[in-house]
């Protein structure tokens, strides 16, 4: 019987494949590196999208800008997306000298920090793009019983660029839910390593 790497022999003798384990650490490692720089550059993007986002409209001789930091809910979006991307890029840089050198995570304090990260990080960015998108609907439908009007009607362009920024922020939340997976995967491992060993004792 094996666990991840981890064997018990006939004779109750516990057996560690150490390189089957270190064969199934670099896959995940591997595919955690991946996620993580693709959604430290989605990030990035759906800043700079909603960040730079803004369209004057001149109504009466009068010149109105419309801006991110005029929806509080688009300015959380975006410092949201700005954590995101420089913890991703942290953490991708731990990813990528534990690949170079060769080592396997045992330690569990690290591996209970980074999924504790990738939890934090997968809600912010779940609460922000759903404060976003409410905010953004009522920008494109408005509320007739609050005599709230349609402002996407006057900022259109600015109102497409805010879509296509919570759109690729909604990119983000999915690829850092798939990304806590994996981080338990590698929490819940060493416990299940643990498991093995003791059982072997008995």
């Amino acid at each position: 019987m094996s666990y991840l790497g981890v064997g018990v022999s006939p004779g109750n003798v516990p057996v560690y494949h150490g390189t089957n384990l270190k064969v199934i650490d670099r896959r995940v490692r591997v595919a955690e590196l991946v996620l993580r720089c693709l959604i430290c550059g989605l990030s990035v993007l759906a800043a700079v999208l909603v960040g730079t986002d803004t369209q004057i409209k001149e109504i009466f001789t009068i010149q109105k800008r419309a801006r991110f930091t005029d929806m509080k809910a688009l300015v959380f979006l975006v410092a949201a997306n700005g954590i995101t991307a420089a913890y991703s890029l942290v953490q991708g840089v731990r990813c990528v000298v534990g690949m170079g050198r060769g080592s396997v995570l045992f330690s569990k304090p690290l591996a209970l920090a980074i999924f504790s990260g990738d939890q934090a990080l997968a809600y912010l960015n779940l609460a922000a793009v759903g404060a976003a998108a409410q905010s953004a609907a009522f920008a494109k439908l408005g509320q007739t019983k609050l005599q709230w009007m349609v402002i996407c009607n006057m900022y259109g362009k600015f109102c497409n660029q805010v879509g296509e920024g919570i759109a690729v922020s909604l990119l983000v939340s999915i690829c850092m839910v798939g990304l806590s997976c994996i981080s338990a995967f590698g929490l819940f491992r060493l416990y299940g390593n643990n498991k093995a060993k003791n059982n072997s004792g008995w």
